[in-house]
């Protein structure tokens, strides 16, 4: 079976609306499917609506994407198997809603003393009431000409350690977590390899990680090379922890994060799904 716990529609920041992710999810083979959209699980309704109409058997588990912090890395949890519904879930979203906002007003503000007015208007244009983050902004500045191409915006202005890069705002570590697991679901530190840490900081991470209450580690992100499987799913192990695996799909035309085409787990580890 193939499992692709990690994904996002144009709720958040990918290109495809729910349904359109699960019909492209089944027809890619995959057998069991979280869309874990950044700080919302508004994809959920139509998302479910969607699975139900497919003439195939493919199977929906409710998941998000927090944003939160470590000392001072940003990185990104997840929550599978959560309850859409709970009252957790709610006040995580409610509260990562309104940082989202902040935050997207204070890149508009940092932009400005760039000499780039008005970006936060422009950005909040072409999030259609919805989700307001970097991808956003980068748009925008490809649309006044300030940026060649999103990946431009990117290197240029929002990317990490950039003038649109503030990660502050969010809820901490094990608030976060204490909202997945009040929610009946299973907190994951989403692709560790992202952060660029050192082995010995990755550590100490997952050691704070669990200390929180996290359970699982993603131990594969789309189509990594075969070293660095091997290296997170060895740390894995070694930790006790759950290994899950996922595309991090956004859009199509990115072949290394087509959803389900990524390397199965190593049999040795314990999958996250057992505890679905």
């Amino acid at each position: 079976m193939i499992f692709d716990l990690h994904c996002h529609t144009l709720l958040s920041d990918g290109a495809l609306a729910p349904a359109e992710l699960v019909a492209r999810a089944a027809a890619m083979g995959v057998d069991v499917l979280a869309i874990t959209d950044h700080d919302t699980l508004d994809a959920w309704p139509e998302a479910r609506r969607a699975t139900a109409s497919l003439p195939g058997a493919i199977r929906l588990v409710p998941g998000i994407e927090f944003s939160t912090r470590w000392e001072t890395i940003g990185i990104h949890v997840l929550g599978l198997n959560v309850d859409p519904a709970s009252d957790a879930m709610e006040a995580g979203v409610r509260y990562q809603t309104e940082a989202r906002l902040e935050r997207a007003r204070r890149i508009g503000e940092r932009l400005a003393k760039q000499g780039i007015a008005g970006a936060f208007d422009g950005a909040a244009a072409l999030s259609a009431g919805g989700y307001i983050g970097r991808p956003q902004f980068a748009r925008h500045l490809v649309a006044i000409g300030k940026a060649g191409s999103v990946e431009d915006a990117f290197r240029r202005y929002v990317g990490d350690s950039l003038v649109g890069d503030i990660r502050q705002h969010w809820a901490n570590l094990p608030q976060v977590i204490e909202w997945i697991r009040a929610a009946g679901g299973v907190a994951v530190l989403a692709h560790p390899l992202k952060y660029k840490l050192t082995r010995s900081k990755l550590k100490r991470l997952l050691a704070d990680f669990m200390r929180a209450g996290g359970e699982g580690l993603e131990v594969i992100s789309g189509q990594q090379q075969l070293q660095q499987t091997a290296s997170l799913a060895k740390l894995c192990e070694q930790l006790g922890l759950l290994a899950s695996c996922g595309s991090d799909f956004h859009e199509p035309g990115n072949p290394w994060s087509e959803l389900g085409r990524f390397r199965a787990l190593p049999d040795y580890l314990a999958p996250v799904w057992e505890r679905f």
